[in-house]
C-alpha cells in the first residue's frame, strides 16, 4: 500500500458513453431490470480520476479528485469518496456502471456496510490515496 498527497496530478479519464442510436425505451427496460434479484446493490472502485461531461469529479466534502468506490441500485449510480462523502450522480448511468465493471470478479458482503468497511470508505481513510 503506497500513501500518495492528495497534490499528485493524474490524467483524468472520461466516464464511458453509451451507443448514439440507443432507443430510450430499450434503454430504459435495461436499466431497471434487476441484475441479480430485488434490491441488489453493485460497487466498483475507480482509482483515477474520473470526467463527467468533460469536468473532473471532485468530493465537495474534502475535495479528493480521485479513487472513487461507484455504487449502483436500480438505474441509479452514487460515487462515495474515502471520506464517506456520498452523492447520486445522475451523469452515470447504469450502462456506463457495467462498462465500469467488466467482469465476473469481486467479492460479496453481507450488507452495504459492511462491504464500505472492507473496501476502505467508511471515512476512516479521508485524505489518504491507497494505490
Amino acid at each position: 500500500m503506497t500513501l500518495v498527497p492528495r497534490t499528485t496530478n493524474r490524467a483524468t479519464e472520461p466516464a464511458p458513453a453509451l451507443p448514439v442510436d440507443t432507443d430510450p425505451l430499450m434503454q430504459l427496460q435495461y436499466e431497471t431490470r434487476a441484475v441479480d434479484g430485488p434490491g441488489a446493490i453493485r460497487c466498483v472502485g475507480h482509482a483515477r480520476e474520473l470526467a463527467l461531461g468533460g469536468i473532473p469529479v471532485m468530493c465537495p466534502a474534502c475535495r479528493a479528485r480521485r479513487d472513487w468506490l461507484l455504487i449502483n441500485h436500480g438505474r441509479n449510480v452514487w460515487i462515495r469518496c474515502r471520506c464517506g462523502n456520498q452523492w447520486l450522480e445522475p451523469e452515470i448511468s447504469r450502462a456506463d456502471f457495467d462498462a465500469l465493471i467488466g467482469g465476473p470478479d469481486g467479492a460479496t458482503y453481507p450488507s452495504v456496510e459492511e462491504g464500505l468497511v472492507a473496501l476502505g470508505f467508511d471515512g476512516v481513510f479521508v485524505g489518504i490515496y491507497l494505490e
